[in-house]
């Protein structure tokens, strides 16, 4: 993963200071309200939403089984047209190949196709090392890196900074490669895209290597596709003279035919738009038009292991359409980096803990950062049951070891009921003693009750009522009878 987002404390912790932030909260309502409000008007314009969305998830989950044929009719087209294909196992092997691929051509820059794959294995950083620079092209992506700055959405990576914040970086960091903005920039939001077109403008031109992902890859023809509204994917993957394509295992859909529901289903689920303003498909390599060197890098890093856990897999339908960010009153609340990913949100919070495990003080609270409320679920278009996910993951992390503390108490409670004579006199103990304990508890656990209260312990436990009220034999007192 990234190492943006290495050494991020738990999300409670992350989460703390972003639900203190007014700005950052007015931001995050505002867009993903938008948002939320746009692709609600476009899906009820379909009688047969309802039908598509089974129709997606049954095309994933068909796929999902059948992943390996499918990945090799994949491998066996994408060489027949002229490409080529490398397997990578993590992300240190994806980097790797990309690396040595961008150094053969004797290229130091790159221009970069939005792509949450090259994110995940943090590709910006691993050719940087290698004295390779990687230029974000994507609108959004492109603030993200001139401010130095994380993403925090799939769709929209800047949606915590608002118009100002933005016309701020364009000013200080634009100079520092390509065109400046121009010094009587304003916050309106067609003048901020016309600085960053010129900006990017020389950048298209210049480029020798492009580096990208995919929304879907269709085995039948081993073509990749992605889907924007900018136009900037497009310059990137038919200008250069080498691409590289890294892409996920699961992206695999196995016909045209079955592209096509996916092409209704992620336009309106993530910008609210019936159709993307750009699509663009590619297949190996064709003499004279678009790059004449075509690599694809079929990514697992740990999407195997999700496959093989059958709750878990169904989090491989994801087209990464972000629609439940859009509706999670968490997300809307914390934001997207307290989630240390580049998927944040409820996806984020099933996918992450999956990809890496949930060994991490991180990973481990993921499964926990929701309200289980289900809106992710219902606007899913894709039908997966992120809640009973976040349970499944929840099973998982409490039969991990814990804290120290917690295991301790843990093992005295279990010591106390194992006897019935040792829970009885701690009753009786805790019965006498009841007065003395503190309405806030000290230390770690004055977080615990801070928010809740302390049951207060009866003056008599059941069981001596019983035997006061019944006798030790359990019959009637007489004059009860």
């Amino acid at each position: 993963m990234t190492g943006t987002f290495l050494g991020m404390p738990p999300f409670p912790e992350a989460a703390h200071d972003a639900v203190n932030n007014a700005q950052l909260r007015h931001n995050l309502r505002k867009a993903t309200h938008t948002i939320r409000g746009k692709r609600a008007a476009v899906v009820d314009e379909l009688d047969d939403w309802p039908q598509l969305r089974a129709a997606g998830k049954a095309i994933k989950d068909h796929t999902l089984r059948h992943l390996d044929r499918y990945l090799i009719q994949v491998e066996e087209a994408v060489t027949a047209a002229g490409g080529h294909v490398h397997w990578a196992a993590d992300a240190d092997e994806a980097n790797r190949i990309v690396t040595d691929l961008v150094r053969a051509t004797g290229e130091r820059d790159v221009v970069k196709v939005k792509s949450m794959a090259t994110q995940e294995i943090g590709l910006n950083e691993a050719l940087a090392d290698a004295g390779i620079r990687a230029y974000e092209t994507d609108l959004a992506e492109l603030i993200v890196q001139l401010g130095d700055d994380r993403p925090s959405h799939i769709l929209v990576p800047a949606i915590h900074r608002n118009r100002s914040e933005i016309r701020e970086i364009f000013l200080r960091e634009m100079a520092e490669w390509g065109e400046p903005a121009p010094a009587d920039l304003t916050d309106e939001p067609r003048v901020l895209a016309e600085a960053a077109r010129r900006h990017l403008r020389e950048r298209f031109l210049s480029a020798k290597v492009a580096v990208s992902g995919a929304n879907f890859m269709v085995a039948e023809t081993g073509t990749l596709v992605v889907v924007e509204s900018e136009g900037n994917g497009r310059m990137c993957l038919t200008l250069p003279e080498t691409l590289i394509s890294v892409v996920g295992i699961e992206k695999v859909v196995p016909t045209w035919a079955d592209l096509e529901v996916f092409l209704q289903l992620l336009p309106r689920s993530s910008t609210g738009e019936r159709m993307n303003p750009y699509t663009s498909t590619w297949t190996g390599v064709t003499p004279g038009d678009g790059p004449q060197d075509f690599h694809l890098v079929l990514l697992d890093n740990g999407r195997t292991h999700v496959l093989a856990d059958e709750v878990g897999r169904q989090t491989l339908r994801c087209i990464r359409c972000s629609a439940c960010l859009n509706v999670c009153p968490v997300y809307e609340r914390a934001g997207g980096h307290a989630y240390g990913s580049v998927y944040p949100g409820p996806i984020g919070a099933i996918l992450t803990p999956q990809l890496r495990g949930t060994a991490s003080a991180l990973d481990a609270s993921l499964p926990y950062a929701s309200s289980l409320c289900g809106a992710c679920y219902d606007v899913c278009p894709v039908a997966i049951d992120i809640p009973e996910v976040l349970v499944h993951l929840r099973e998982q992390v409490t039969e991990q070891p814990g804290h120290r503390a917690e295991r301790a108490a843990m093992k005295a409670a279990g010591w106390v009921f194992a006897d019935p004579s040792r829970l009885s006199r701690v009753q009786r103990l805790a019965g006498h003693t009841r007065r003395l304990i503190p309405k806030r508890l000290p230390g770690p656990g004055a977080a615990w009750t801070d928010t809740r209260n302390i049951p207060e312990p009866p003056a008599q436990s059941f069981r001596d009522w019983w035997a006061q009220e019944r006798g030790s034999d359990g019959s009637p007192r007489r004059d009860d009878a």
